[in-house]
């Protein structure tokens, strides 16, 4: 178990200029928000960024470690937590204990937000509502769906009971798309429900990033059509219907390489399943824009991603998209105009929408052309203002009913 560290028990520093925000004052609960990267946490980093820039006042309680993937924007009071069996990298922060509460309390939030259904979010869910707080949950991965990728499918159920708990002890949820709002709707979760979707930045991520050189270094060809990967190698990614999928057009005689950006528990695996793809491990930023661009078509076969941080970035590179039709991709792609969307675990579908791509240039580049298009959609700023207005919502109704 970590012992938690945290800053003196006061308020951020007052911002220059009071801002639009001024007067807000978010307390934030994170399971994940920087010692191992992911889609959500880099969502939440951005999101306290702009707060702050607005004049609020945040402070994010969360786990921490000796090495953080990243730095933390904002003020970060560590929480006491303990490594998950057999996924040491991901840590359970336990509850507010403590000095941890006493800064909690001398912070004097507004509203609290949680953003994952761990302890210590259940106990700042009971801490808020003992004090009339407004709470708001975001929800960021189908935690539901997890077990089925351990052989654990028979805990889906109650888990689903246990989240619905927790989510129904919230004021409201934000949801990353409308098709996971819908999702969250039918299993009853909650039905105060505002879409918190998800931007890419495009001085980063855009089709110029491409650079064959780079490609040739790595033993790919110009002239070869390369099937690409990225995201945290972990089997609920879809490792295991990517590699059935690869293994059907190998059958088929259909010639193509693989490019794998990214690392993880299940690298071993993927790299045994997959022995002629190229590993590049792990990238970050422009390096990981440049890998992402100088690919010819995604394939993301994740059923588990709530919006799909690395679907919006490929189309932002210019690629044509084969994904499994789930919650966030459905509010992406255009089924045949920008990508594919398949359903989840069809190996020959797949293996069919990637046959495709790789055997006419002229599509590829008219589905990536789509897809760019559509991801200039997505700007961060306006984005992140839905939730603060969901903040403000919420203080005003908690305010009316007195």
């Amino acid at each position: 178990m970590t012992a938690p560290t945290a800053s003196p028990a006061t308020a951020s520093p007052a911002p220059v200029s009071p801002g639009p925000l001024a007067g807000l004052r978010i307390a934030l609960f994170s399971g994940n928000y920087n010692y191992v990267r992911d889609g959500a946490n880099q969502a939440l980093n951005r999101l306290v960024g702009y707060l702050l820039r607005q004049g609020a006042a945040v402070r994010v309680y969360a786990p921490t470690v000796a090495e953080p993937a990243f730095a933390p924007t904002g003020d970060l009071v560590g929480v006491p937590s303990f490594a998950i069996p057999g996924r040491a990298e991901y840590r359970v922060p336990l509850g507010l204990f403590g000095r941890v509460k006493r800064d909690l309390a001398a912070f004097a939030p507004t509203v609290v937000h949680v953003s994952s259904p761990d302890p210590a979010a259940h106990r700042a869910v009971s801490w808020a509502r003992s004090r009339r707080l407004p709470v708001l949950a975001s929800v960021h991965t189908r935690f539901e769906t997890y077990p089925r990728y351990y052989n654990l499918a028979f805990m889906e159920p109650p888990l689903e009971a246990l989240l619905r708990r927790f989510y129904r002890r919230c004021d409201a949820l934000v949801a990353p798309s409308e098709s996971m709002a819908q999702v969250l709707r039918e299993q009853r979760m909650n039905y105060d429900i505002d879409i918190w979707s998800r931007g890419v930045d495009r001085e980063i991520f855009h089709p110029g990033r491409r650079d064959l050189a780079w490609r040739r270094g790595l033993g790919l060809a110009d002239d070869e059509v390369v099937i690409g990967f990225f995201s945290r190698l972990v089997m609920e990614k879809g490792l295991d219907v990517f590699s059935d999928a690869i293994d059907e057009l190998a059958r088929r005689g259909v010639k193509h390489r693989v490019l794998v950006v990214g690392d993880g528990p299940a690298r071993d695996w993927f790299a045994g399943r997959l022995p002629e793809a190229v590993f590049t491990g792990f990238l970050g930023g422009a390096d990981l824009a440049r890998a992402v661009a100088s690919m010819d078509v995604l394939f993301f076969p994740s059923v588990t991603e709530t919006f799909g941080n690395v679907t919006l970035e490929a189309m932002a590179c210019g690629l044509p998209v084969v994904v499994s039709e789930a919650t966030g991709s459905e509010s992406l792609v255009d089924d045949r105009r920008s990508g594919r969307l398949i359903r989840p675990g069809a190996i020959r579908q797949f293996a069919d929408a990637l046959q495709a791509y790789v055997a006419d240039g002229a599509l590829r580049s008219a589905h990536g052309a789509a897809g760019e298009a559509r991801s200039r959609d997505f700007s961060w700023d306006r984005i992140n203002q839905t939730v603060a207005d969901t903040y403000l919502r919420l203080i005003r109704q908690r305010a009316a009913r007195g």
